[in-house]
């Protein structure tokens, strides 16, 4: 901030000529069950991609606390995000080979690189001869700067730890059985002032272009930033069932993977899912500026077992504790033989459950 006024990248008439659009969600199947996302200008798609390479695993058989289940969720996450990070891009300009990302076959021969010990590397797939373009050694330099610069990085929670402001999300069905996800975000107090002419801040989300240009998400006329909001529905057996998601930048499709496959191989309920300790990786590159990696780095909710954490040191990854009710924002609304139910996250105390 200079405190002076800068030209922006946006003018009149690109506010005049803009209107919302209607998409086809993404899906993909699932033990019975059918994912709905959006597209790759947001993140969704990663939830696809981590579900694809964990049906090759017997997650059912795993403590959904344990060890194990940790580990491999999280090393099938790494892939996905690494091909988050090499394709994602808005679809109506950059060339995202959506139907190999989520293909049996691709995922099969990516499955092969998960094995007992965590990869400290970043390893998208190469697609049709093509190598991404990606510094992840550069990527990991930078979270240096994460300690020297105040306010840097996802602006959502002070440095003080008190939350000061973050992302939404809300689940919502009605009497008919309509459902919303909706996750809607933009523009942080701390971050982003308040035009004084409009009474309200502009969006932040600009911040997710590249500026170098030729990548997926590279800063282009016309082109939506890659944003990581991406809220959630899902199918059972065809029918609509439930509506989920959760604030947090990076880990929301990290938490929302964990909270699902709690509840389709472990059979929790929506509260139980949601309560069960979780956990996230920061290994890729970060969504915000400084666009930071820290490699190998797995963050769990200080209610895991120290077993679990120092069997997950053992097997390479650079794993510490945070506090016991500090993982996730999750919330979700579902379908249950006619009833509707619904749960919300004691984390933060700001999550409710209403019906009526």
């Amino acid at each position: 901030m200079t405190g002076r006024r800068h030209r922006g990248l946006l003018r009149a008439d690109d506010f005049a000529g803009w209107e919302a659009t209607v998409e086809d969600p993404l899906r993909y199947d699932y033990h019975g069950h059918t994912v709905l996302k959006c597209g790759p200008w947001s993140q969704g798609p990663v939830l696809l991609q981590q579900l694809a390479l964990l049906r090759g695993f017997d997650l059912g058989a795993m403590d959904p606390c344990g060890a194990a289940f940790v580990h491999t969720i999280v090393e099938c996450g790494k892939l996905a995000y690494a091909d988050r990070e090499a394709w994602y891009g808005d679809p109506r300009v950059a060339d995202v080979p959506l139907r190999t990302l989520l293909s049996d076959a691709y995922n099969a021969e990516r499955r092969k690189l998960v094995d007992a010990e965590a990869s400290l590397d970043l390893r998208p797939g190469t697609i049709d001869g093509r190598t991404p373009e990606l510094d992840f050694e550069a990527a990991a330099a930078r979270a240096a700067l994460l300690s020297r610069a105040p306010g840097a990085g996802e602006p959502t929670v002070a440095r003080l730890g008190v939350i000061g402001a973050d992302t939404c999300h809300i689940d919502t069905i009605d009497r008919w059985g309509n459902m919303v996800s909706a996750t809607p975000s933009g523009g942080w107090l701390q971050s982003s002032p308040v035009i004084p002419e409009l009474g309200f801040p502009m969006g932040t989300r600009g911040q997710m272009f590249w500026l170098r240009p030729g990548l997926p998400a590279s800063l282009a006329p016309g082109v939506r930033p890659r944003t990581t909001l991406t809220p959630s529905m899902a199918l059972r057996d065809g029918k609509p069932w439930m509506a989920f998601g959760t604030p947090g930048g990076d880990q929301q499709d990290q938490w929302q993977t964990i909270f699902f496959l709690r509840m389709v191989h472990h059979n929790l309920n929506i509260q139980e899912a949601i309560d069960a300790p979780s956990f996230h990786s920061e290994h890729f590159t970060s969504s915000f500026w400084p666009r930071a990696a820290r490699p190998g780095k797995l963050v769990l909710e200080g209610r895991f077992a120290d077993d679990v954490l120092a069997e997950l040191v053992r097997r390479g990854h650079r794993a510490e504790k945070g506090d016991d009710w500090s993982e996730g924002r999750m919330s979700a609304a579902r379908i249950e033989g006619g009833q509707l139910r619904a749960g919300a996250n004691p984390r933060g105390m700001q999550g409710y459950a209403v019906g009526r």
